[in-house]
C-alpha cells in the first residue's frame, strides 16, 4: 500500500523558491515517548547512501516498541541537484545563519526538532571519502579521510542518559565490525574533539545538538563502497543504536548486500491522480510517451518513497529517485472524468472486477470487456478492426516497444469517455 509522503509538482524550471517546493520530511515512527531516536539524512545531497538508509528506515521498517524520528531529505533541494550544497554547505550552517539565507527556516525547522523534549539521541548520516583511520597508511586510509566511521565531537556530555558518548560510538562500531563485507570497511571511531577549537565542526548539526544536550553521532560510509554497500553498514550502525536505546523493530528484507539492493531497486511505485494510475518504478522505461496529464499541468501523486518527486521540465515530467533520474514522462495533455473506477477483466479465462490503478498478472491472455461508452485504448495493440474491447489479447500482439517497463512485460490499457481520460489499469504478463 502506498504511503503519502508528497503531493505536489515541483517545477524545476524556476526553483527561485526551491525551499518552499523541497521541503523536508519529518516520519515518526512507533508509540511517541520521552527516549525518542532522531535520524537525519540528506543534509548533503551528494551523499546517496545516508539519505537512501534513511528512507528505507521509514519505508521498510516497522517500530513495535519505541519512538523512532526519521528526516530522510533534509536538504531535498541538494538531493536533487546532485550537489554538496547549492546554497553552501547545509552542515556548516548550525552555529550562526542569517535570516536572509534560502536554507533558514529549513535549518530552524530541523533544530526545533532536535531540541523536542522527547528526543534523546541523534545520528546524523553521511559519507565520507575514503576510509577513516588514526593512523597513516597510505592516502585512502588515513586520519583525513572519513570514510567508515562513528564520530563523536566529545567524549561524554552532562545529561541524564546517553552520557558517555565514546562508549556507546565503540559499541555500535563493533557490532558493524562483526558483521563487514570485506576487512577493509573496518569501522573506527573517530572523535573530532570539537570543542577543543575545530571551528568547521562548531557549525554542524551534531555539535549544535551537543550543545542542547542531546546525545549526537555522526555515522559515516566510504565514497569508495557502491550506494547499496554504504546503506548496509548505515542500517548496520542504525539497528544498533535502536538496539541500546531499547527500540524493536521488524524489517522488512535481509539485511545483507544484496537484500538492501533488492530493497532500493525494486519496491519504489507511484500512483496519481487519486490512484486512478499506478507506475511501477523499478525497471520503467527511461521515456513513457503520451502519459496522460491533466489539462492545466498539474500532477497529484502518492509516492511510495520520500525521496520520489515529479519535476516538470516543459511538458516533461521527469520521475526523480533521491539524485537519480527514472524516467521521463512526455505528456498528453487531457481532461479527466472522475466518476467512474471499476472496469471488468477476463484474465486466463477468468472473469475480474478491475479498479483504475491496480496492476493484472496475465499468464496467457487477457480480454478487455466493454464498460458504458468508453473508448478502450491497449497501448501498443493494433488490429485490423480497431477495436480493442471483448477480443482477446496475448503479450505477442502488442509491441514490446510501447511496455512501460525495460523488460517488457507491463502494458497500459487506458480508459475514455469522449475526449476525457478516464483511468489506466496495467497488464503485466509473465516474464
Amino acid at each position: 500500500m502506498l504511503k503519502l509522503f508528497s503531493i505536489a509538482l515541483f517545477l524545476f524550471c524556476s526553483l527561485l523558491n526551491a525551499q518552499d517546493l523541497f521541503k523536508f520530511d519529518l516520519i515518526q515512527k512507533g508509540e511517541q515517548d520521552a527516549n525518542t531516536l532522531l535520524v537525519v539524512g540528506g543534509i548533503q545531497g551528494d551523499e546517496p547512501g545516508g539519505f537512501i538508509s534513511a528512507s528505507l528506515l521509514a519505508t521498510h521498517y516497522e517500530i513495535t516498541k519505541g519512538s523512532l524520528w526519521i528526516v530522510p531529505n533534509l536538504n531535498f533541494y541538494s538531493i536533487i541537484k546532485r550537489s554538496r550544497g547549492p546554497h553552501g554547505d547545509m552542515n556548516r550552517k548550525f552555529a550562526e545563519l542569517s535570516e536572509e539565507d534560502p536554507e533558514y527556516e529549513a535549518i530552524q525547522r530541523i533544530k526545533s526538532y532536535i531540541k523536542d523534549e522527547n528526543v534523546k539521541l541523534v545520528v546524523n548520516l553521511h559519507d565520507g571519502s575514503g576510509f577513516y583511520r588514526k593512523t597513516y597508511e597510505d592516502d585512502m586510509h588515513a586520519p583525513h579521510r572519513w570514510g567508515q566511521c562513528s564520530i563523536i565531537d566529545q567524549s561524554n556530555i552532562d545529561v541524564e542518559v546517553y552520557s558517555n558518548l565514546e562508549e556507546i560510538s565503540s559499541s555500535v562500531v563493533k557490532y558493524v565490525n562483526e558483521h563487514l563485507i570485506k576487512d577493509e570497511h573496518k569501522y573506527h571511531v573517530h572523535n573530532t574533539r570539537t570543542k577543543e577549537g575545530d571551528k568547521e565542526m562548531e557549525k554542524t548539526l551534531t555539535y549544535f545538538a551537543i550543545n542542547e544536550g542531546k546525545a549526537a553521532f555522526g555515522n559515516e560510509a566510504s565514497k569508495n563502497l557502491a550506494t547499496h554497500q554504504r546503506v548496509y553498514y548505515h542500517l548496520l550502525a542504525l539497528e544498533k543504536y535502536m538496539d541500546i536505546m531499547g527500540i524493536e523493530y521488524k524489517r522488512k528484507f535481509t539485511l545483507d548486500s544484496d537484500g538492501v539492493y533488492s530493497a532500493i531497486n525494486n519496491d519504489i511505485h507511484i500512483s496519481l491522480y487519486e490512484e486512478k494510475i499506478s507506475l511501477p518504478l523499478a525497471q520503467i522505461r527511461d521515456i513513457v510517451n503520451y502519459f496522460p496529464i491533466k489539462k492545466d499541468g498539474v500532477v497529484d501523486f502518492k509516492a511510495s518513497n520520500p525521496l520520489l518527486a515529479i519535476i516538470k521540465n516543459g511538458n516533461t515530467y521527469v520521475i526523480q529517485y533521491g539524485n537519480r533520474r527514472l524516467s521521463r514522462l512526455n505528456a498528453d495533455y487531457l481532461d479527466m472524468d472522475e466518476d467512474y473506477n471499476i472496469v471488468k477483466f477476463s484474465v486466463d479465462g477468468k472473469e475480474v472486477d478491475v479498479k483504475f490503478g491496480e496492476i493484472l498478472k496475465v499468464e496467457n491472455s487477457f480480454v478487455v470487456h466493454k464498460a458504458n461508452s468508453f473508448r478502450v485504448n491497449v497501448i501498443g495493440y493494433v488490429n485490423k478492426s480497431g477495436i480493442e474491447t471483448g477480443v482477446e489479447i496475448e503479450k505477442k500482439q502488442i509491441q514490446k516497444r510501447f511496455s512501460i517497463d525495460k523488460t517488457g512485460t507491463t502494458y497500459r490499457v487506458e480508459y475514455y469517455n469522449k475526449e476525457k481520460f478516464v483511468g489506466m489499469v496495467l497488464v503485466r504478463f509473465k516474464n
